[in-house]
């Protein structure tokens, strides 16, 4: 466990030596959850649909879209790669193409794709390539996966609605991926953020990142008004 929480923390010069191994200490108890990675099915029951997005840091993404009113249930895995039940561990070897992911589960009579997509562009920054806050590397980076044409076409107009409205700076570097296949992350990370509110990731990059999304989106909406 403390080798993960070494490349959690890798090239990161805004924590103090205290910070970091507060977080080593806080976050290398015993784990009692599954350990278990299983394939999810992204075909969704009736009623419901699916949207899946990498946006850095799992833990952060799902706190995220599960306060959005409309969706269902958030998923924590691994999306984007080549290797087929990819854990935590190999994942961060930064060799499985794998990037962590979150699988939504939402109703479309209460919030549509294209609205998922706008929060996916303003909850996270898409113009860092392979980073994402303090987490570096290809499993940090930004995609967006589509189901079919009709979700890539929506997914490209938000994107460009998000650029014509310069919210970010540069260029935005998110890639676009059919979806293919999602696997569900070992237990411990489902709820994370729920489950360890104290936890020293969550308290110094988690929360202010859900913060600042707050703050970023209430303004989207009310400039769209």
């Amino acid at each position: 466990m403390f080798g993960m929480d070494r490349i959690r923390f890798k090239n990161i010069s805004l924590y103090s030596a205290i910070g970091i191994i507060s977080f080593v200490i806080t976050f290398c108890g015993p784990v009692t959850q599954s350990s278990k990675v299983e394939s999810v099915p992204i075909i969704a029951k009736s009623g419901q649909k699916i949207a899946v997005f990498a946006e850095g840091c799992f833990w952060c993404s799902e706190h995220i879209f599960e306060s959005i009113p409309g969706v269902i249930d958030v998923i924590s895995g691994y999306a984007g790669g080549h290797t087929n039940n990819p854990t935590y561990e190999s994942v961060n070897t930064e060799t499985t193409g794998h990037a962590e992911s979150v699988y939504v589960l939402y109703d479309p009579s209460k919030i549509s794709y294209a609205e998922l997509c706008r929060i996916f562009f303003l909850s996270h920054d898409p113009t860092t390539k392979d980073k994402q806050g303090p987490d570096v590397g290809s499993s940090y980076r930004s995609i967006l996966f589509y189901s079919d044409k009709e979700e890539l076409k929506i997914a490209t107009e938000i994107r460009n609605e998000i650029k014509s409205k310069m919210i970010w700076k540069s260029e935005i570097v998110t890639e676009f991926q059919e979806l293919k296949s999602f696997y569900q992350a070992e237990g411990y990370h489902q709820d994370f953020i729920k489950n360890n509110p104290n936890q020293s990731y969550v308290v110094a990059v988690s929360i202010p990142r859900f913060q600042e999304f707050e703050k970023r989106y209430a303004s989207y909406k009310k400039s769209k008004e």
